[in-house]
């Protein structure tokens, strides 16, 4: 009986609601102007169509959960009206209570694609060159053979191309790449790997092909991990019970009470009944969704889409902001920095040429910032290259000017016997504190100089900082970059807390631990690293431009041109928005509790009743609109 009246409860969803929401409204406006078409009042079709799904639902609440909420009141108020014959009364009463629900739904984020999106970045083959032996024995050589990839096993020997994704955690066996493992970290600089190195599922193999052997495979791998982590992060999220239905229980207490007590006092029903329905707590209520609707409505005009509908309710408790560097804080592209050359007869502007040119054909993303350096320096592109071999994981090797140039790591100077100055040792030290990239630049037998990159700091980011302290909320630093360009941005940034080298799970810990400290904590980022914790923390938003669709899903609310400098603005409309459901609250409260007082006096009677509450709820959806145009005062 139960699971049938819930199925056809389910029936139709939002555009039912909303059609049934029209067709009531049309038929109390003709009850009202005294247009009676059927041989019964036309308000009936308001109490059936919006009424009866009232009464259903606090039927199933009382019978599965013994739940008292706001229904239950709203259904003795509804029975009673109809009961002395006030139908109108009822059926505005209904259509009060449902278009609040309406509106209440209609700011609550239904299911995501996030999840889809992540499992489609999983490696569904692999290209397996030897198969895992007994333990301790070599793998066995076969022809190379493309499997599924949760059909690899612990110690099979893969082979990634260029272009391809790590199909499984393992280790490199041989040959140089460099790989881009934003996926896991959020950095969008790749990183050179050769044998030995770790290599993570789901990261993308740029430029030379390895050979690896899998130590993680199918579930315990990191893409999996990551899925997990997605899918488990939103049980720790508070949810916030609707104040109507929290104090639900006390309302209906106190109507019943004071409707029994009246009607054993006066032996007048009608005044009992008009208890309960100027105790219907409509303004309740329509006190929470209509606040967060205008709300949204104002920071959807700062470049915010809210995709949950009590994401601002959570963003009000928040007490400390967790920034994702890389495209957050950062604009997310390598950029020139400094030019240091080491010999005398070479000038930076020159080093920075040779450079741009031995670099023009790269693909590498530090190669081509320093091409873009070049030309905008010199107002034109650099000269093309007579020769140029790119060299996996190490760097480029190009003929430039008659002269063979190599421009990268250390490790491809000491390959082709170029020696590294110290002197010139300790100017890079230097610029690796101060979170840089360095490529190495030489000829002949010694390095000439380097060419130091770095991801600048977005222009607004340190007055928007400086700006969310003001609001009371401090500013954390999450990154999966290394520690010193982690110190060196929150020195920047005058940020005191920051975590340098996160791997989601980091994240989550961090966030785990800032919660049971008492510090509700909001989580900013743009990468698919971060989706669990942009889903765990108590709200998440994600860079809505340059963010992946993986980390938009996850987020609670999105910042649709990456403009972080409205992040204050949001703060402070979350508080505004909390305290003027606050006083809408109390308002309706206060006003209810002198209904009632008027109602056991016999001043009021239903239907004046009726409107007296109902006028309660115009001026509360009126004091919420005016969050709509909302602007905190400037200093």
């Amino acid at each position: 009986m139960i699971e049938g009246l819930e199925k056809l409860l389910a029936w139709g969803g939002t555009r039912r609601d909303i059609a049934f929401l029209a067709v009531s409204g049309v038929a109390l406006v003709l009850s009202l102007a005294g247009v009676e078409p059927f041989p019964f009042s036309i308000a009936w079709v308001a109490i059936i169509l919006c009424g009866v799904p009232i009464i259903l639902e606090a039927v199933i609440g009382l019978v599965t959960e013994f739940d008292v909420t706001a229904d239950v009141l709203v259904s003795l108020a509804l029975i009673a009206s109809v009961f002395i014959g006030e139908d109108f009364a009822a059926g505005e009463v209904a259509f009060i209570m449902q278009l609040g629900g309406l509106l209440e739904e209609l700011t609550v984020a239904r299911a995501r694609a996030g999840i889809e999106r992540l499992v489609h970045l999983t490696p569904r083959t692999a290209r397996r060159i030897a198969r895992a032996s007994a333990e301790g024995a070599e793998p066995r050589p076969v022809a190379e053979e493309t499997i599924a990839a949760e059909a690899v096993q612990v110690g099979d020997i893969l082979r990634v191309l260029p272009g391809e994704a790590v199909p499984v955690d393992g280790v490199i066996v041989s040959g140089q790449t460099s790989v881009n493992q934003a996926v896991m970290t959020g950095e969008s600089l790749p990183v050179d790997k050769g044998p030995g190195d770790e290599v993570s599922s789901g990261t993308v193999n740029q430029f030379g092909s390895f050979d690896m052997a899998a130590t993680r495979v199918g579930e315990d791998s990191s893409i999996q991990r990551m899925i997990r982590l997605v899918q488990s992060a939103d049980a720790g999220k508070a949810k916030i019970v609707n104040l109507a239905d929290r104090w639900a229980v006390w309302i209906v207490a106190i109507a019943l009470v004071a409707a029994v007590l009246t009607y054993l006092v006066t032996g007048e029903i009608i005044r009992s009944v008009t208890i309960l329905v100027v105790f219907c707590p409509c303004a309740l209520v329509l006190a929470t969704p209509t606040a967060i609707m205008a709300a949204i409505g104002n920071a959807t005009r700062h470049g915010f889409l809210v995709r949950e509908g009590d994401a601002l309710e959570r963003l009000a408790q928040v007490r400390r902001v967790c920034f994702d560097k890389t495209g957050t804080l950062t604009t997310g592209e390598p950029q020139v920095v400094a030019v240091f050359s080491g010999e005398k007869d070479v000038s930076e502007e020159t080093l920075l040429a040779i450079a741009g040119a031995a670099e023009k054909r790269s693909e590498h993303p530090l190669g081509r910032a320093i091409v873009a350096a070049t030309t905008e320096r010199a107002g034109a592109a650099p000269k093309d290259p007579t020769s140029f071999a790119m060299v996996p994981g190490r760097g480029v090797v190009a003929e430039v000017g008659g002269r063979t140039v190599y421009a990268g790591s250390a490790a491809l100077l000491a390959e082709h016997g170029l020696a590294i100055p110290d002197a010139l040792g300790r100017r890079v030290d230097a610029a690796r504190a101060e979170g840089a990239t360095i490529t190495y630049l030489g000829w002949g037998d010694a390095a000439a100089g380097f060419i130091a990159l770095a991801d600048r700091v977005r222009e607004n980011a340190t007055s928007t900082l400086s700006a969310v302290r003001e609001t009371g909320v401090e500013p954390v630093l999450l990154t999966g970059d290394h520690e010193a360009a982690a110190a060196h941005v929150a020195a920047e940034l005058g940020i005191t807390t920051y975590k340098a080298a996160c791997l989601p799970e980091d994240k989550l810990s961090f966030i785990d631990d800032s919660e049971r400290a008492g510090k509700g904590v909001c989580m900013v980022g743009d990468g698919v690293n971060d989706a669990p914790a942009l889903k765990r923390a108590l709200v998440g938003i994600a860079m809505g431009g340059i963010g992946s669709d993986i980390a938009v899903d996850a987020a609670d609310i999105a910042l649709v041109n990456d403009d972080i400098a409205e992040l204050p603005h949001l703060l402070r409309l979350s508080r505004r928005m909390m305290t003027t459901i606050k006083i809408n609250l109390t308002f309706s409260m206060t006003l209810n509790f002198i209904a009632i007082a008027l109602a056991i006096s016999g001043v009021l009677n239903p239907v004046v009743g009726a409107l007296v509450h109902n006028a309660g709820s115009v001026l509360v959806i009126v004091n919420s609109a005016l969050l709509l145009g909302w602007k905190p005062r400037v200093r």
